[in-house]
C-alpha cells in the first residue's frame, strides 16, 4: 500500500542536506538516522517524501540538486517560517555562524538554536528539527548548510542573496557519485 503525500516536513530538508554532505552522501538510512538523531523509520518516510516531491532519485540515493536548490531558496520561508523569539544561550545560526557571519557584519543581532549546552546568547529561531543543534557538532558541512538554510528563512534581502551565493557555490561541489 502506498502512502499519500501530505506535504514536506522541516526534517525532510535536515535529511536532504545531510545527504549532500560529505560525511553523509554514502551513509545508509540508518546511519543517517543515528547521525541526526531522528529514527530509522522516520529518515525512510522522510525520503519517500522527498521521492514524490522530486528531491531525490526513485532508489532515494541520489539528491536532485537543482530541485533542493529551487525549493531552499523559493519555498523555504513560506514553507517553513521562522518567528525570532526571545534572548538565550544557544548554537549560533543564520547570520550569526559560518559561512554567513564571514560575508556580513550583524553588529549586536545575533540568532540561536536555543540548546543549554550552546556558547552564545543570542535571538532565539527554532530550528528546522529539534536535534538540530546537537547533529551539526559533529558535521560543519551540515552545520553550514542549515545556517545557511536559517538565512533564506530569516534573512534581509542583503543577506538572504549572500545565502543564495554560499548555497551555490556548496551544491556545485556536490559530487552524486
Amino acid at each position: 500500500m502506498t502512502k499519500n503525500h501530505n506535504g514536506m516536513r522541516p526534517q525532510d530538508i535536515v535529511i536532504l542536506l545531510k545527504k549532500i554532505t560529505d560525511k553523509g552522501r554514502n551513509l545508509l538510512n540508518g546511519q543517517i538516522a543515528k547521525e541526526l538523531g531522528i529514527s530509522a523509520s522516520e529518515v525512510s518516510e522522510a525520503l519517500e517524501r522527498c521521492r514524490m516531491a522530486r528531491l531525490v532519485d526513485n532508489a532515494k540515493q541520489r539528491v536532485n540538486i537543482l530541485a533542493l536548490e529551487e525549493f531552499l531558496v523559493h519555498g523555504l520561508k513560506y514553507v517553513f517560517p521562522v518567528q525570532p523569539q526571545s534572548v538565550v544561550r544557544g548554537v549560533a545560526t543564520a547570520i550569526s555562524a559560518a559561512p554567513m557571519k564571514d560575508r556580513i557584519v550583524s553588529g549586536n543581532e545575533q540568532y540561536v538554536w536555543p540548546d543549554a549546552k550552546g556558547n552564545m546568547r543570542g535571538t532565539a529561531i527554532t530550528p528546522l528539527y529539534k536535534t538540530v543543534p546537537t547533529a551539526v557538532a559533529n558535521d560543519p558541512m551540515l552545520y553550514n548548510l542549515l545556517a545557511i538554510a536559517d538565512t533564506l528563512r530569516i534573512g534581509r534581502v542583503r543577506e538572504v542573496e549572500i545565502a543564495k551565493i554560499e548555497l551555490k557555490n556548496i551544491l556545485a561541489g556536490y559530487d552524486v557519485k
